[in-house]
């Protein structure tokens, strides 16, 4: 039995694919205050990161471990808003997916702390 809701291809698809990735990116702005607030500091980090990297992958990194921050709050918030659709009934499985997206955030932000802290080292220290 085929998916009544993958028919689309070509350039449909794509417009399609493009909208509910607008709509998903504005839902997590408007609902989720650690993604507007990682998205502010997207938006001075990722200018930032152009002039501070010295050469392509030193901005690279920068900029995509910025954008990998983003990545991850949205499918933590994805799990949270699965296991909160399933049931807000205090359960350890529910607890530990929470704790698990949670622990992915802080590690993507410690990553990203610990590479802009080290490429401005390198660039006014050393």
């Amino acid at each position: 039995m085929s998916n009544p809701h993958k028919g689309r291809t070509g350039l449909d698809r794509i417009r399609h694919a493009a909208g509910y990735s607008l709509d998903g990116l504005c839902s997590a702005y408007r609902g989720e205050s650690a993604f507007r607030q990682e998205t502010w500091l997207a938006v001075i980090l990722l200018p930032l990161a152009f002039w501070l990297g010295r050469n392509w992958v030193e901005t690279a990194l920068l900029a995509g471990s910025v954008v990998m921050v983003l990545v991850v709050e949205l499918l933590n918030s994805a799990v949270e808003a699965t296991v909160d659709r399933i049931s807000f009934e205090l359960h350890e499985l529910a607890k530990r997916a929470k704790d698990f997206g949670s622990a992915a955030v802080f590690l993507s932000l410690a990553l990203t702390g610990a590479l802009w802290a080290a490429a401005l080292w390198h660039r006014f220290m050393a």
